[in-house]
C-alpha cells in the first residue's frame, strides 16, 4: 500500500503530536524532495525532532519525483510539494494521498487519487482509540497549527465523536 503525503498533514500532526498515527495507518509513507525541503527538519520548529525521527526510523521516506512536465503542469495552480506530492502519487500508484488544502484536492480528485487529510487521520484515530478527545485534537490543531477547519465541518466532527 503506497501512501503519499504533502506537508501539511505531516506538520501538522507533529506540531500537535499525533504524528505517531501515519505509521499506525498507512505504515510506509513516502514524500518528494519538495515536501521534504518544506518541512525544514534540520531547523528548530515545532514538529521538527518529531519529523527526524520519523526519517530516522524509515517509515517516512523520500523519493525524486520523475515526471517533472506534470509537476510544471500543476505548478500553474499549486504549490511546489502539493504539485510534486501528486505527481508521486501517480508514478507510485499510491492508494492514498494525505493532502489537506482545497486546491490540491480537487487536482488529486482530477487524477483519480483517493485523498485522506489530517482531520480524517485524526478521526479514524479516535476511532481506533489512539486519539482520546476530538476536541482536544481539533482544538490544539487550530491554536498551535493555526490550521483551519470549517465551522460545518468541526461541528460534523465533533458529533460524531460524540463531544457536542
Amino acid at each position: 500500500m503506497a501512501v503519499i503525503s504533502n506537508t501539511s498533514p505531516l506538520l501538522n500532526l507533529a506540531i500537535i503530536e499525533y504524528l505517531f498515527l501515519l505509521p499506525q495507518q498507512f505504515g510506509q509513507i513516502y514524500i518528494p524532495v519538495a515536501v521534504l525541503t518544506e518541512l525544514k527538519i534540520n531547523e528548530n520548529l515545532p514538529g521538527s525532532t518529531a519529523l527526524r525521527t520519523a526519517i530516522d526510523e524509515g517509515w517516512l521516506v523520500a523519493q525524486t519525483v520523475q515526471n517533472s512536465a506534470l509537476v510544471n503542469l500543476l505548478r500553474q495552480d499549486l504549490h511546489q510539494g502539493e504539485s510534486e506530492a501528486i505527481v508521486l502519487a501517480v508514478e507510485l500508484s499510491a492508494d492514498k494521498i494525505l493532502l489537506d488544502e482545497k486546491e490540491a484536492r480537487q487536482a488529486a480528485r482530477a487524477l483519480g487519487l483517493r485523498i485522506v487529510g489530517v482531520l480524517g487521520i485524526l478521526l479514524r484515530g479516535w476511532h481506533e482509540g489512539a486519539v482520546p478527545s476530538m476536541k482536544a485534537a481539533t482544538d490544539r490543531l487550530q491554536q498551535e497549527a493555526n490550521f483551519r477547519i470549517a465551522p460545518a465541518l468541526l461541528t460534523q466532527i465533533l458529533q460524531e465523536s460524540e463531544e457536542l
